[in-house]
């Protein structure tokens, strides 16, 4: 029940000491505040970490050739193992928990791609449809390779943005067509990496695999192919099947790691964010432990205020006021302190961290490792929450005090 004879006194009482209150209030302010910069700093730094990942699978595995290190069946170490269009066919038939699979390869050196007067040295690379999807690029103007391209040997070709830029200018350049080692390539789309390493990858081109291996004397070929597991199953456990089949086929150790590269960035990313959990612990406990401060300075002033306020402590209880009364009088008042400063901390914390955001946006700063620091609503609720329960804890001790007072004793007090 709201009992204004009680909000005015705790707000008279505020006014009768405003520095203390200021001085208590801001303990508790700089301790939310401080939590939300930090919270909000380590998730920026996360994003950053996490683009740094693209906007390709983040379960993928990639495999490209190697040569073995260990002897094997008879065999010296140093022999080059080449992956060949049968190795894809025999994962694809052995391997159940796969879900994507797509190979890649490039035309060795960075050949010049012209177009009419305009040229730029650019990697041609040659690749299924799936690896572009799980790779992370994706159609920026007109449309990326589709299966049609693969089966048909099609001359088409998709620029990365930073290609189509030197190549055409302001120019849309899907319908053109592009001189790629004396041979003219049909551009049906641009592509985008997402990413703080996008605008690099950008500067490459695709055309069909299939294409590339019969126009660039590479048959039966693969370089490097790119798989993902299906949903639930861990990309280690797929990434050991595949080594396994590899080795079988290749005739090399399962144990040499040399004898093929492999990349698991499931793997990678579980590190990344395993390393990130550990960050966001630490920044909870020297966040709580700084809000833990300001509110143990809250509780001193509440029993300071307590002492202060014995005699009429003593009077309300000679005139019949109950312990509960007491108890919930001294509690209100430090809910409101803690509350009140603990809000104006989150709000200038949240605020603090927009205009970061605002200020990296608006003039276009990159930062590889820091983007879009925020704070999770899930957050502010439970911050919001720890402060009510805080301020209640604070002056429990002070309000318990208070009510164990005695009438006689309270009225002798000085």
């Amino acid at each position: 029940m709201f009992d204004l004879d009680k909000w005015q006194e705790i707000l008279a009482t505020m006014q009768k000491n405003k520095l203390r209150t200021f001085l208590t209030a801001f303990g508790v302010f700089w301790g939310i505040f401080m939590l939300v910069l930090l919270l909000g700093a380590g998730k920026g730094l996360e994003n950053g970490v996490v683009n740094r990942f693209g906007d390709g699978a983040k379960n993928s595995i990639y495999i490209w050739s190697g040569k073995t290190a260990l002897a094997h069946q008879g065999m010296s170490p140093g022999r080059e193992i080449k992956l060949t269009n049968q190795d894809l066919q025999a994962i694809d038939r052995e391997v159940a928990d796969l879900n994507m699979m797509a190979p890649r390869n490039r035309i060795f050196g960075e050949y010049t791609i012209n177009y009419k007067k305009q040229n730029g040295s650019f990697q041609v690379f040659g690749a299924e449809p799936d690896f572009l999807k799980m790779n992370g690029e994706t159609a920026a103007r007109g449309r990326v390779l589709n299966e049609y391209d693969e089966l048909e040997k099609r001359k088409v070709v998709v620029l990365g943005e930073q290609a189509a830029k030197v190549l055409f200018g302001e120019q849309n350049p899907v319908g053109e067509y592009v001189n790629i080692y004396g041979i003219h390539f049909k551009v049906v789309g641009t592509f985008k990496v997402g990413g703080n390493n996008g605008a690099r990858r950008e500067e490459r081109a695709y055309i069909p695999f299939s294409t590339l291996q019969s126009t660039f004397n590479q048959p039966n070929q693969v370089q490097m192919m790119i798989l993902t597991a299906k949903e639930g199953v861990p990309a280690k456990e797929m990434e050991d099947k595949l080594k396994a089949i590899l080795a079988q086929r290749h005739k090399f150790s399962e144990n040499d790691d040399m004898a093929l590269g492999i990349e698991n960035t499931e793997a990678e990313f579980h590190k990344v964010m395993g390393l990130f959990n550990g960050i966001r612990i630490f920044v909870w406990i020297v966040g709580i432990g700084t809000l833990i401060a300001g509110i143990v300075g809250v509780s001193n002033i509440m029993l300071i205020i307590v002492k202060e306020r014995t005699r009429e402590i003593g009077v309300r209880k000679a005139l019949g006021a109950t312990p509960f009364s007491i108890v919930s009088l001294i509690l209100q008042e430090s809910v409101v302190i803690t509350a009140f400063s603990g809000y104006v901390g989150l709000l200038a914390g949240t605020g603090l961290l927009a205009l970061m955001e605002y200020a990296m946006e608006s003039s276009g700063a990159e930062m590889p490792y820091f983007a879009n620091p925020e704070v999770d609503p899930g957050m502010a609720i439970a911050a919001t929450a720890v402060l009510v329960i805080s301020g209640a804890l604070a002056g429990l001790m002070p309000a318990l005090k208070a009510a164990r007072i005695k009438p006689i004793e309270a009225l002798r007090a000085d």
